[in-house]
């Protein structure tokens, strides 16, 4: 396992990282014991970093990494979110009462006294430009409820608009071989501002697995079932916004570029690594295997010049078009 900073929080935070969501819900059936067992095989392997949310599973996700930290005296980081627990979801509900009452759930959920890392989790556009929401997370950090704090964004323009404001530590954005952009008209002013980058859906929700094929079936309460269009979320969380016929084009253009004995997913993994401002990729694992096979990825070998310009080909040819000018 591999090892960087994680921007303005100091944290060392493994390369290849856990992303909880799918051990919490909207991605079919979960099974505690292997998810448990995932959790547990993560940090076998050197994995430091745990990245949830409040609303996975409605704090369940949260509640098995509490699990977790009783049953492993490892030391690691756990990152959660807020925000998305308010009904309607609007800027003006992010008020000190509502987010102290999020955070409060989190902590008990989480059983810390401080939380490691929260992340405003895909706010309302105008809420970036609000300065009094960034001054409340300011006094939760004086007050020792938080450590660190960042946001969780949609947008590249959002990411930029958020780390305007000083103590914004990370940011949270989808970048995967599908999603180029933020590489493009982001990481550099990370990069100048010490802002850690969370790389999150690193795999475009399964389909940089390989795995996916055009009647794969998806269950009910999938988010890849439901969500294709935006109906539930924003439509950047399913496929990273690319449409499912497309991205399964896109992977098998893809699929030659992969060295013998490397999975399409390691590859993909590994590729966003070849950037030197992504702190972490954070994939989603279900059971052991999974867990493995994305932690293998961070000491594989760097990508030549001649695989990063084909993967960009790819993208340029397929992909730019429906995602470049929406996110």
């Amino acid at each position: 396992m591999q090892y960087r900073k994680l921007g303005k929080t100091g944290y060392d935070v493994s390369t290849i990282s856990f992303g909880a969501w799918a051990i919490g819900g909207t991605w079919g059936q979960v099974d505690d014991t292997q998810s448990m067992a995932a959790l547990h095989r993560a940090l076998d392997l050197g994995i430091t970093f745990f990245d949830t949310a409040d609303v996975y599973g409605d704090g369940h996700s949260e509640r098995l990494i509490a699990r977790l930290r009783r049953e492993r005296p490892d030391p690691f980081i756990v990152a959660t979110k807020a925000g998305r627990r308010l009904d309607p979801h609007v800027a003006g509900g992010y008020t000190e009462a509502n987010l102290r009452r999020f955070i409060e759930r989190s902590l008990k959920n989480l059983e810390m006294d401080a939380l490691d890392l929260v992340q405003l989790h895909c706010p309302p556009t105008v809420l970036y430009r609000q300065s009094e929401v960034f001054e409340v997370l300011d006094r939760f950090v004086q007050d020792g409820l938080i450590r660190h704090y960042g946001v969780s964004v949609e947008l590249v323009s959002e990411a930029l608009e958020a780390i305007r404001h000083e103590n914004v530590a990370t940011v949270q954005i989808i970048f995967n071989a599908f999603r180029l952009k933020p590489a493009d008209a982001f990481f550099a002013a990370a990069r100048a501002a010490n802002v850690g980058i969370l790389a999150r859906v690193p795999l475009a929700s399964g389909l940089l697995t390989g795995k996916l094929r055009a009647d794969t079936p998806f269950a009910a309460d999938d988010h890849r079932a439901f969500n294709r269009q935006g109906e539930a979320f924003d439509k950047g969380e399913t496929f990273s916004g690319v449409e499912y016929a497309t991205g399964l084009e896109a992977v098998e253009r893809l699929r030659p570029l992969v060295p013998q004995g490397v999975t399409l997913a390691q590859f993909a993994l590994r590729w966003i690594l070849m950037f030197p401002e992504v702190s972490c990729a954070i994939p989603g694992a279900r059971n052991p295997q999974q867990v493995e096979s994305n932690a293998a990825a961070a000491d594989l070998p760097p990508l030549t010049p001649e695989q990063m310009d084909a993967v960009r080909a790819v993208y340029d040819d397929l992909i730019r078009a429906q995602v470049h000018p929406h996110w």
